[in-house]
């Protein structure tokens, strides 16, 4: 297809904790997501794989969380079954999209992500999500490890410290590998 994405096939746009407990606290939704969304869209469009990363804990699983864990006593803020661990209504996912539960940070470490991703042929990632400093960059750096091709959209991430955000797109993801590009740009790849 082009430098930024060279095959739609292998490539997935992965987006990360866009879950209403989450996004709600981005002062400008609807502005944060509408792009999201066109991206989204247009990857479908394109080929290219969609998927989505929640993070969200059954009883079960928050009752063994040691206390020294910064998730201890998130069971009532993310409990799986609540409302604020499901995915926006504006962006959810559609029949065929990957979507996985986490149940930390990352993505890959408490799922079957990359099993999914693999069967699919995927070596390119696509990412976007809330927060930078959190699954953004947890993602990048295992993806990295595991030898994914990284492209982060840098609109389509937020993080509740703007200076954070600012070095980790400008200086920590490309040192890591990642080519860091905006939505627009995106779209443009796409075609």
């Amino acid at each position: 297809m082009n430098d930024l994405l060279p095959t739609p096939a292998t490539t997935a746009l992965l987006l990360m904790d866009l879950q209403n407990g989450i996004v709600s606290r981005h002062p400008d939704v609807d502005g944060f997501v509408s792009p999201l969304v066109r991206a989204r869209d247009a990857a479908r469009a394109a080929g290219l794989t969609v998927g989505y990363v929640r993070v969200a804990l059954t009883a079960e699983e928050a009752s063994t969380i040691p206390p020294t864990s910064r998730f201890a006593g998130a069971a009532e803020r993310l409990n799986a079954a609540g409302p604020g661990t499901q995915i926006i209504d504006a962006i959810a996912p559609a029949e065929g999209d990957i979507v996985v539960r986490k149940k930390r940070v990352g993505p890959f470490g408490t799922t079957d992500l990359k099993a999914q991703l693999d069967a699919r042929g995927i070596d390119t990632l696509v990412l976007a999500g809330v927060a930078t400093s959190g699954v953004v960059l947890t993602t990048v750096r295992d993806a990295s490890d595991m030898d994914y091709r990284i492209v982060v959209l840098e609109d389509g991430c937020w993080d509740s410290d703007p200076e954070v955000h600012r070095v980790l797109t400008e200086k920590v993801f490309p040192r890591g590998g990642a080519t860091v590009t905006t939505v627009e740009e995106f779209l443009g790849a796409l075609g």
